[in-house]
């Protein structure tokens, strides 16, 4: 895959400020977009854009094809006459600044956000709609039917004092198991609920591609993300249960997780279904090809969250507690990427490749030449202070160009916070490799600095490196449930001297200029 040598900038546009209590694909969307512009950036990359569910991750949503409705913009709904300004008006504790509380805004905006579909359904001209929900119907039919059950029995649940219930282990069994009578009778007499379903994705997606139009505009492409696996808790598992590995009942038999690493001791148990790579071969790898097709949709490139579980992976036993009674299975390896490839083409995917990486893995990423991933908080290991030369494959020497390099990623402290937390022999092993006694406040931007002079043909920092914000910017904390996903950056972050140090130091390293392309 050709691609130039870029820069730019991983920030969720939940991070966005200055709206009620999460930030949005409105104005603000649009300034941060004119700041990477300003700073003469050329990526801007974002995690996954699907609905979310417990625990807020967006790497755990109710759709991997839907777009979360928290993220639409409640200004321009008033503004196309859906709502008025008595509806958006926010209560007192939802504030336009701060961490984001995402109970609080489902509780306020979800409700303002149907009433808008609704006053929308009573237009007599929806052709607009009608032409999205047929073009988006292999996929939205199944996730507005999901989610209206879904808000049914989660309030019975409540009600009830019953958390944590999913579709497999609460629903009717008929409604669970999608019987055809039952599906039919649902439709029947909850048209309306399903319908509104649509129409907030039809707001999402209306907005989104504005957006996006927007920042192509501007030269700026937009990389997105997608996991590798869903969750259990998704219109995905619960419309497509012959793909994945479950008992009758719709319960998993074995999870997704990681084997022990340098995030967690005893590995991470994501808990997600794992799928019946048999099943998915007998059907062309239609559900995965459809996935990537409708991610293309919204993005420019797309990030492959745990490209290693395509070689193989780790696999545990559902019921487990932890992640290290698993065990590595052979995935669909190069029979899944070249169906992908017969199906698009050149593959716009970029392969985080972080993690337990064999010879096998490489050979993968390698035969369909995919950049991977560097990440310079990985690179400063206190056990090769001492050695004559550092040898370290997350060095910037080390690299080749097909590979993207990170200061950090969402699952890291910030790189401010590391240097916080790092030892003095790695401060000194990182001022040697930076050239000099540099001063403890001026390590974050040498090391972004590194960043941009080495090979690697993209280099992407979160907003918060750039800023050198500390460990209360982090933005997810693996294995750990609260307190996450929630940082916010502030209006004071759209700053022209950074905008401008970051356009000539990435100009100086022949970045985001017309006509560098790497092979």
């Amino acid at each position: 895959m050709a691609l130039s040598r870029s820069s730019g900038i991983l920030l969720h546009p939940t991070s966005l400020p200055e709206t009620p209590g999460i930030g949005t694909i409105g104005k603000q969307a649009y300034r941060f977009i004119d700041w990477l512009s300003e700073a003469g950036q050329k990526l801007w990359q974002i995690l996954p854009l699907g609905p979310t569910g417990y625990g807020d991750s967006p790497y755990a949503a109710f759709s991997t094809f839907a777009g979360n409705p928290l993220l639409i913009d409640l200004d321009t709904l008033r503004d196309r006459g859906y709502v008025t300004q008595d509806d958006i008006n926010p209560p007192p504790y939802i504030k336009n600044h701060g961490p984001v509380d995402y109970g609080s805004v489902v509780w306020w905006k979800v409700p303002v956000l149907k009433k808008a579909a609704r006053n929308y359904l009573q237009r007599s001209h929806i052709g607009e709609f009608t032409a999205f929900a047929e073009k988006h119907a292999d996929w939205l039919d199944n996730y507005a039917l999901f989610m209206d059950i879904k808000e049914h029995y989660d309030k019975k649940a409540q009600e009830d004092n019953l958390f944590g219930k999913l579709w497999n282990n609460y629903w009717p069994r008929e409604l669970a198991t999608c019987q055809k009578d039952a599906i039919s009778a649902w439709k029947r007499d909850n048209a309306e609920g399903i319908q509104i379903q649509k129409v907030i994705q039809f707001f999402f997606y209306e907005q989104w591609h504005s957006l996006k139009q927007y920042a192509n505009g501007k030269g700026i492409s937009i990389i997105g993300d997608i996991p590798i696996f869903v969750a259990a808790d998704s219109a995905d598992v619960w419309a497509n249960q012959h793909l994945f590995q479950l008992n009758d009942d719709g319960t998993p038999k074995f999870v997704a997780g990681v084997p022990p690493d340098y995030f967690s001791a005893t590995g991470q148990l994501w808990g997600n279904p794992l799928y019946d790579w048999q099943a998915m071969r007998d059907e062309g790898y239609a559900w995965w090809n459809a996935r990537i097709r409708a991610t293309l949709d919204l993005v420019d490139y797309i990030r492959v969250d745990h490209f290693r579980g395509f070689e193989a992976y780790w696999s545990i036993p559902a019921g487990e507690k932890t992640a290290i009674h698993g065990k590595w299975v052979k995935g669909p390896d190069h029979d899944f990427f070249d169906s992908v490839k017969k199906n698009f083409g050149e593959i716009p995917i970029l392969a985080e490749d972080l993690g337990v990486i064999t010879h096998e893995v490489e050979a993968l990423r390698d035969d369909y030449d995919l950049p991977g991933m560097k990440v310079l908080q990985f690179a400063f290991d206190a056990n090769e202070a001492g050695k004559e030369g550092f040898t370290n494959s997350f060095l910037p020497h080390m690299y080749k160009r097909e590979c993207i390099v990170y200061t950090g990623t969402h699952d890291n402290d910030t790189m401010q916070g590391w240097l916080n937390a790092a030892s003095p022999v790695e401060i000194e092993m990182i001022r040697r490799y930076l050239g000099g006694k540099i001063e403890p406040k001026d390590l974050c931007t040498e090391l972004i600095r590194n960043a941009l002079m080495s090979v690697a043909v993209f280099a992407i920092f979160p907003l918060q490196d750039v800023f050198s914000l500390g460990s209360e910017a982090r933005m997810n904390t693996p294995s750990t449930l609260g307190g996450n996903w929630a940082w916010r950056m502030e209006s004071a972050h759209f700053d022209s001297q950074k905008a401008a140090w970051l356009r000539d130091t990435s100009r100086m390293y022949a970045r985001n200029l017309s006509g560098t392309t790497t092979a």
